[in-house]
């Protein structure tokens, strides 16, 4: 690998500019009906699941509007890492003091405040009326998974936009790219993989791919599997079947063998279980009465009982429940 690959892929491959940046085409063209007469731009409220571009889009919009110095007029805070009032009464309000004497030829300054979820109720309240107060010099990029927990005098301050997950196709080919970019051989298995664990998470997708190229240059579902530290499918659903067949011993050794090859813990195989469950050729009242009792052991992990023993006694009551089914 390259030096220059060393660098993490994600920030390598970020867009730059708004025509860069995958799907959320409704969005673009909106925001870039605001780069027209910067002015009429309001405060903005990105809202949506993790990795689909939100910060991206926002860094990408404070490019275009600030131009080669973007990063002068601009703001950038993660409120998770510090979410209370503190942070509002200095940093912010201390910023936008500054712009007061300190802009050129830029319309105004920008505040963009990630993870703004996060934020305590205090902070929130003391935040809304700096954005009204301030609103000549900054405007504010609040950006957060889940926009109920934003208070609504903030929300009817903002234009939300509600990015939706990634479409697979785009999440596949932007993979592809950054593969051929760096010289690595991504299969089709491996593509389906990723998708498959990191759903519309381009972020966590291309992290994946980053780290499975470490491993191997050629970058298959096996490969895939071994990073993110998940069973493949097909072995946990055969452990299924054998155990429901009766064959206790060989269905244990079939979980102890997925424990060592891929690092899994009690509670990542108990999830898969509850996955695989439902893709086997079972009765709903089966698949109702299985549910019911994965549930009850995985309490029991989370209640802080020894693995190894709940596991087994899982499989156990597996079996037994087929055993009774077949006679």
């Amino acid at each position: 690998m390259s030096e220059e690959s060393a660098v993490m892929w994600v920030e390598k491959y970020r867009p730059k500019t708004l025509d860069e940046v995958v799907n959320h085409k409704q969005i673009i063209e909106s925001l870039k009906g605001f780069l027209k007469n910067p002015l009429t731009m309001p405060h903005l409220l990105f809202a949506g699941p993790p990795g689909n571009g939100k910060t991206t889009v926002a860094l990408c919009l404070a490019r275009h509007l600030l131009g080669e110095n973007w990063r002068n007029y601009t703001l950038e805070l993660n409120a998770s890492d510090e979410r209370g009032i503190q942070m509002v009464r200095e940093r912010i309000k201390n910023f936008t003091r500054h712009l007061m004497g300190s802009m050129a030829n830029v319309p105004y300054g920008l505040v963009i405040l990630d993870e703004s979820d996060q934020m305590t109720a205090e902070a929130q309240t003391a935040l809304r009326r700096i954005m009204e107060a301030n609103s000549r010099t900054s405007r504010f990029i609040l950006i957060c998974n889940y926009s109920g927990k934003i208070i609504e005098p903030i929300q009817s301050r903002c234009a939300i936009f509600r990015f939706s997950p990634l479409k697979r196709e785009d999440v596949i080919g932007y993979l592809h790219r950054i593969a051929k970019n760096e010289g690595v051989n991504l299969t089709d298995s491996g593509a389906e993989a990723i998708i498959e664990q990191c759903g519309g998470d381009l972020r966590r997708a291309i992290n994946t791919l980053q780290a499975a190229s470490t491993i191997s240059k050629t970058v298959d579902k096996k490969v895939v599997l071994q990073v993110v530290g998940r069973a493949g499918a097909e072995e946990v659903r055969s452990l299924l079947e054998k155990a429901l067949k009766g064959d206790f011993l060989k269905a244990r050794e079939m979980l102890y063998e997925l424990m060592v090859t891929y690092g899994l813990s009690g509670s990542d195989i108990i999830r898969q279980i509850h996955r695989e469950i439902f893709n086997l050729n079972l009765p709903q009242k089966t698949q109702i009465e299985l549910a019911n009792l994965i549930g009850e052991y995985d309490f029991r992990l989370v209640e802080g009982a020894n693995e190894d023993i709940q596991l087994s006694a899982l499989l156990a009551q597996l079996t037994r429940f087929g055993l009774q089914k077949s006679s």
